[in-house]
């Protein structure tokens, strides 16, 4: 089994993402983790509790996150943080209304989880970050040898020399915390297997369309798993409603999905020469700029070696869009395997 923290901000994609992650037959899901960043901390927490529960899994812990970014929680930078409920809809579940879940958030914080789960498998673990790295940056300071214990994490983030979806050149997960991701590119530069990022220019690529989710709906046998679907299609319609409002086209890039699933495939096959799943990757050293007037938030990769610095993130720079979605619709449509005594 894979032991893997999911740490997500639900969110549409997010819930695509953990749709996924239901489907694994071979994943310990030690815990999800929820941060702020589409919607406010406490309502991720609600959503991931209330998508879990519906698939049938209202026995896996959630482990609230910080409620501020680093910089808003000390000050640094007073303003409130920004939310994308134009993207995600006013409770991060779109046009989907979930039902209530009968489960609450675990008493362990998202970044004492983080600590927990690499502690319990050391060199093992499997760490996912689909939101902002505010968790994962909080569990590097109660746990500073966390990059030696986690076996390799998986960050989806960024816009490197690519225009932003956030400011003109920010992407959404970096922007909302840019120290956070910082302190996570400089403190995994000393991991065994350099962190994944999985950025916009790369992910964008993965989109979902209705005629996709229809053939989802429509191949899946399970009544519980197609209840769930059906809950999944309403979110993703708020989702194709932005994306075609935004100049895209009626559809939704999925971005947390592949990262998730490029994360479970390389973990399978760790030594496989053929690298990350489903993409070209390029390795570079990478920061985060957090002083510009114009650029805060911005993500940079050294391409050409300016710093002296040696590379500390394995970037995706292409992905295999047809052949991943092709996995991830004949994944959702076979769906989990329900043991309904849990």
């Amino acid at each position: 089994m894979i032991p893997l923290l999911l740490d997500c901000d639900p969110g549409i994609d997010d819930a695509v993402a953990l749709g996924y992650l239901m489907c694994q037959e071979d994943v310990e899901v030690v815990g999800i983790a929820a941060s702020g960043g589409n919607v406010p901390t406490a309502q991720t927490a609600l959503n991931a509790l209330s998508w879990l529960e519906l698939a049938g899994r209202g026995d896996l812990p959630v482990h609230p996150g910080a409620e501020l970014p680093l910089a808003a929680a000390d000050g640094t930078f007073g303003a409130p943080p920004l939310y994308a409920d134009t993207t995600h809809g006013p409770s991060g579940t779109g046009h989907a209304v979930l039902p209530s879940p009968r489960t609450t958030p675990s008493d362990i914080s998202a970044a004492e989880a983080w600590v927990d789960a690499a502690r319990a498998h050391p060199n093992e673990l499997i760490g996912v970050v689909t939101g902002p790295c505010t968790n994962l940056a909080l569990a590097l300071e109660l746990e500073p040898d966390l990059p030696q214990l986690i076996k390799r994490v998986f960050i989806m983030g960024g816009a490197f020399n690519y225009r932003g979806n956030t400011k003109p050149t920010t992407e959404w997960n970096i922007d909302h915390d840019p120290e956070a991701a910082a302190r996570v590119f400089s403190g995994f530069a000393s991991a065994q297997h350099r962190p994944v990022v999985g950025p916009i220019e790369a992910t964008e690529a993965i989109v979902m369309t209705p005629d996709r989710i229809s053939r989802i709906l429509h191949g899946t046998s399970d009544p519980q798993w197609h209840n769930w679907l059906e809950h999944l299609a309403e979110a993703l319609r708020f989702y194709f409603e932005f994306h075609a409002a935004d100049g895209h086209g009626y559809l939704a890039q999925l971005h947390d999905p592949y990262v998730l699933a490029a994360g479970l495939q390389w973990a399978r096959n760790p030594a496989c020469t053929g690298g990350i799943p489903w993409a070209k990757t390029a390795l570079a050293a990478v920061d985060v700029e957090l002083q510009g007037s114009l650029t805060r938030g911005e993500t940079v990769a050294d391409w050409l070696g300016r710093w002296g610095a040696a590379p500390n993130a394995e970037l995706i720079r292409h992905v295999q869009a047809e052949d991943f979605l092709h996995h991830l619709e004949t994944t959702l449509m076979k769906g989990p395997t329900y043991d309904h005594a849990r």
